[in-house]
């Protein structure tokens, strides 16, 4: 795979949302091992060759000291999802940012790199794969981050929770599924793990990959 430096593409920043409670898993899934390793570990791996800057978001800032990465908190606390999207546009620093979810063991950088592709061609602000008629992967997607910032805080505003009640205000390149079909060959993107059987899946993906 190709990296950042070899697309001579914008510096990017990546930021991990890891803020969640896990109340399905019982504990913080994204300190669960998986085939021996951290959930959050694998997506930190994948995702740091095309990172400029890293950010993970979380309200255990201890939990995650091992990693040896920036872990920051919440700008606005207890905002839930969309208040981690707006942390993620408040501490980077560079103008585009890609942000991703601490449970999506086989996150793609290709897609990802293709998105930064898109906004920068296009000018657009948002870049987000489109999975379905009418679902969207906001935590596998890359924005522009002055534009997004503003959206993203008229929702808090408005008390809007929707993780993407904001994206009306802004300028959306979808990327449907036809369009990043070729990068993920596998379907495995956006594969998340929420459940206990989620992760026996995903360890049965890894150990016979």
């Amino acid at each position: 795979m190709k990296n950042q430096r070899d697309l001579k593409l914008a510096p990017l920043s990546v930021v991990i949302q890891a803020g969640g409670k896990s109340i399905r898993m019982g504990e913080n899934k994204a300190l669960m091992l998986l085939s021996g390793k951290p959930l959050i570990q694998r997506v930190l791996e994948r995702v740091k060759p095309i990172a400029e800057e890293l950010y993970i978001v979380t309200n255990d800032i201890a939990g995650f000291a091992f990693l040896d990465e920036k872990t920051v908190v919440d700008s606005i606390p207890n905002k839930g999802a969309i208040g981690g999207l707006y942390t993620a546009m408040d501490v980077s620093k560079n103008k585009y940012v890609a942000v991703v979810a601490c449970d999506l063991p086989f996150v793609n950088p290709a897609i990802l790199l293709k998105g930064l592709e898109t906004l920068i061609r296009s000018g657009a602000d948002v870049a987000i794969p489109k999975t379905g008629p009418n679902f969207y992967e906001p935590l596998h997607a890359v924005y522009r981050r002055e534009s997004c910032k503003k959206a993203i805080y008229c929702s808090i505003l408005r008390d809007q929770k929707r993780l993407v009640s904001w994206i009306p205000r802004v300028k959306v390149i979808e990327m449907d599924f036809l369009s990043h079909n070729d990068l993920d060959p596998s379907g495995l993107a956006f594969l998340n793990v929420n459940t206990k059987e989620d992760f026996e899946k995903a360890e049965k993906i890894i150990e016979n990959s």
